[in-house]
């Protein structure tokens, strides 16, 4: 459940800040993210807000992501595999134990959402693959 109490904006701001670094610098995952974000000062703000509003409860997050993320090309479930490797190996360097901990299970849930919408938006009469299943 989401509180103030888990973790402060700045912690927040620190985790998007230093997991989109490595995306980005990334061999699997940076060109691709790099060729459909147009502006990063903007995604991260925004990310921001994301996870403000999933580890805090500010609510201050408003967009709709999986239409965006369905209508990408060519993405796999070892993307989204790659994805959670990078976010947990960049929350182990938090020192936060909680945040690092409720920012995984979301992050797992969000990874297996948006892998399973973008199949069925891909292949609607095929049953979905997990994201631990290609």
């Amino acid at each position: 459940m989401p509180t103030l109490d888990l973790c402060t904006e700045e912690e927040v701001a620190n985790l998007v800040y230093s997991f989109y670094d490595k995306v980005r610098e990334d061999a699997l995952l940076g060109p691709f993210f790099n060729a459909h974000v147009k502006n990063w000062d903007s995604h991260l703000l925004k990310m921001v807000d994301f996870w403000s509003s999933a580890l805090r409860g500010t609510a201050r997050f408003r967009g709709t992501p999986m239409p965006t993320h369905a209508a990408l090309p060519g993405v796999s479930a070892s993307m989204f595999q790659h994805w959670l490797q990078l976010f947990r190996e960049t929350t182990a360097t938090l020192g936060n134990s909680p945040m690092q901990a409720r920012a995984n299970l979301l992050a797992q849930r969000i990874a297996e959402s948006l892998w399973y919408g973008y199949q069925l938006h891909r292949q609607p009469v095929q049953i979905p693959q997990g994201i631990d299943c290609e």
